[in-house]
């Protein structure tokens, strides 16, 4: 046998071990971006949602600062928290990231005009890994939106 040729069972247990090795990462990515999108719904849920719909005195505060009252800050309670609880449904993941992304562009130019950008940064740090889930999981929304495109 040559030097430049390989033994024959050599190929093969390389590129199943490359095989492994993507299959490794990719189930790493999955979990990673699962781990992400529990703890966005966590925040939503408890830490952005919550205070609203229990008219948290910092929430009304900032309610009445921008004008907008109790009902929009209830509304606004209500989405977030129904886009944490969509964030843990696979079907439901893309759009859920999309929508929440899409408040978070309003909450971040709120916090510019009415806040003079004291906390401009955190919607706009929320806006990446919504995104994220949004390309990554955009399937589901493909899926969700199938049979209206049959119409």
């Amino acid at each position: 046998m040559s030097q430049t040729t390989a033994p024959a069972g050599s190929r093969s247990t390389a590129s199943a071990s490359s095989a492994r090795s993507r299959t490794g990462r990719a189930r790493g990515a999955r979990v990673a971006l699962r781990v992400v999108q529990v703890l966005l719904a966590l925040f939503f849920g408890l830490a952005s949602a919550l205070p609203k719909l229990i008219a948290h005195p910092t929430a009304v505060e900032s309610f009445d600062r921008i004008g907008w009252g109790d009902g929009a800050m209830y509304a606004i309670g209500a989405l977030e928290l129904a886009g944490a609880v969509a964030l843990l449904i696979p079907a439901l993941q893309s759009l859920s990231a999309i929508a929440l992304g899409a408040l978070m562009v309003g909450a971040f130019l709120v916090q510019l005009t009415a806040f003079d950008g004291r906390n401009a940064a955190t919607p706009l740090i929320l806006i990446v890994p919504l995104a994220l889930i949004a390309w990554t999981r955009r399937s589901h929304t493909t899926a969700l939106l199938r049979p209206l495109n049959r119409r």
